[in-house]
């Protein structure tokens, strides 16, 4: 399953990013997102959603969130 599945408000553990672009890999590790991570979706909006990792809030666009597997 995908963040873009994942339920507003709940908490997850990333299990995987799956991506064949280095430079996505390393905005996306920037962020703190890596397998073992935590992660929690605030909400979804039209064409991205809002998540929660460690302190920070990011908005991410469905490609980037098609990506993160939990």
């Amino acid at each position: 399953m995908n963040l873009r599945d994942a339920l507003d408000g709940k908490e997850y553990v990333i299990s995987s990013i799956v991506t064949d672009d280095e430079e996505m890999d390393s905005f996306l590790f920037s962020l703190g997102c890596f397998p073992g991570e935590k992660i929690t979706v605030i909400s979804h909006l039209r064409g991205s959603c809002i998540v929660a990792i460690k302190d920070g809030r990011y908005n991410i666009d469905n490609q980037l969130a098609s990506a993160i597997h939990i």
